[in-house]
Parts: C-alpha cells; sequence; structure tokens
C-alpha cells in the first residue's frame, strides 16, 4: 500500500494528472447522486426529499 500512495503523492505533483484526476472525480460522484435520486424517484420519495437532493446536486454541480 506504501507504494500506491507514494506513487500517487508523486503523480499529483503533476497539474495534469491532479486536473484530470479531480474532473473525473467529479464525473463519478455526480454519477452516484443522480443514480441515488434515480432510486428515490423509483421509491416515489416525498418531493420535498427529492427537490432536496436536486438543490444539492445543483450545488454540486456549480460548486465543481
Amino acid at each position: 500500500m506504501n507504494i500506491a500512495k507514494d506513487y500517487f503523492k508523486k503523480q499529483w505533483k503533476n497539474e495534469e494528472f491532479r486536473h484530470t484526476y479531480l474532473e473525473e472525480k467529479v464525473k463519478l460522484d455526480i454519477e452516484y447522486h443522480l443514480e441515488e435520486l434515480k432510486k428515490d424517484i423509483k421509491s416515489q420519495k416525498p418531493a420535498e426529499e427529492l427537490i432536496n437532493r436536486v438543490n444539492f446536486i445543483e450545488q454540486y454541480v456549480l460548486n465543481a
């Protein structure tokens, strides 16, 4: 595990790597939150809860 940590730290110093990593992380986070929203819609959660989830995703995207 130390080898992987050291490699990651070394790569993190590279701006292109850091940018690409963070971009992919944001994409995966948004995808996850959208899947959770779909589950909530399918399970017919209250509208207020769905709206809160949409607002959360919207803020996440705007601040990304």
